[in-house]
């Protein structure tokens, strides 16, 4: 077995703290500086699947918060004052040969301390992302773990439809669709079909679009030019999801597309904490926008997934 490469002090960005790390298949670089965030995701030397702000590269400090891209944990539901605090300050890490754990110094304003720890497979293009969120409050508060991946641009998100099932089968709802103020279905980015909802990201068109939903098939996919990302985080049927029960939600707007997982609400005692799982997949793909290109080359593929124990 190929070990895990490591390298510590890795410049990227304009930043000189970065880590990198790779199975000589997939490679990850993740910030120190800032964050936590994963800013790089793809196969080695290829394409990056996350967004990068060039701008905003290299970039430390200040009161400002700041998109960068890559991959980072907020918690639900969403606040303009609560969300959106900046983490443009130096991290805590620590690799014990496997896991990758990053630790983010206690917010200010909402006194929650971030966790993110990686876990790269060393034989297979797949990464298990651990979030966790604790509570440094001196009482109980509530909210949910909620993982942001802000995608390249020009690429398109799937989610999938729950199984159909004819009027005679089953009369009863098996799914949420919640739509925010500024969602309008008729949108040509977004495709509503049978099997799966999809969603262009299109640099040319600048309104913003947003879906979330109640998503028990648990997993999530971004295309773009022959590379399949799929995010899978377990539906748990038990917990109390936010934004009217979504455990998925999907945005874009003209710079990127973000695929989101949230974990379930939860009160989150002093010095307590809440975690949520997500488990990334790369693919090389060949996929068309049409459902028969997917249930071809992507059905295969989330099958392969679903046999994996984690």
């Amino acid at each position: 077995m190929i070990p895990i490469k490591f390298i510590e002090k890795y410049k990227y960005g304009g930043w000189e703290n970065c880590i990198y790390l790779s199975n000589e298949k997939i490679e990850l670089v993740i910030t120190t500086d800032v964050g936590p965030r994963i800013i790089r995701f793809g196969f080695v030397g290829e394409q990056n699947l996350f967004k990068e702000f060039s701008e905003q590269l290299g970039k430390t400090g200040g009161n400002a918060w700041r998109i960068y891209g890559g991959h980072r944990l907020w918690h639900a539901p969403e606040g303009k004052l609560r969300s959106y605090f900046p983490d443009n300050s130096l991290l805590k890490y620590n690799w014990d040969g496997k896991i990758l754990k990053l630790s983010q110094d206690v917010e200010g304003t909402t006194k929650v301390q971030k966790v993110i720890e990686i876990t790269l497979d060393p034989t297979n293009c797949m990464v298990e992302i651990t979030h966790r969120i604790i509570n440094r409050n001196l009482w109980n508060i509530k909210l949910a773990p909620w993982a942001i991946t802000v995608m390249e641009i020009g690429g398109h998100a799937i989610i999938p439809q729950e199984p159909y099932r004819t009027w005679e089968e089953y009369i009863l709802p098996v799914r949420s669709v919640v739509l925010w103020a500024y969602t309008d279905m008729s949108d040509p980015r977004w495709t509503w079909g049978r099997k799966y909802i999809q969603l262009k990201q299109d640099p040319k068109i600048k309104t913003r679009q947003k879906i979330g939903v109640m998503n028990t098939l648990g997993w999530i996919a971004y295309y773009l030019n022959g590379n399949l990302f799929v995010k899978r985080s377990k539906y748990d049927s038990n917990a109390e999801y936010a934004d009217f029960g979504c455990n998925m939600e999907v945005y874009t707007d003209s710079d990127i597309l973000e695929i989101e997982t949230l974990g379930g609400l939860e009160g989150i005692p002093p010095d307590g904490s809440v975690t949520h799982k997500e488990n990334w997949f790369l693919f090389r793909s060949k996929l068309e926008d049409s459902e028969n290109s997917i249930n071809k080359n992507l059905r295969p593929l989330i099958k392969e997934i679903e046999s994996i124990d984690y």
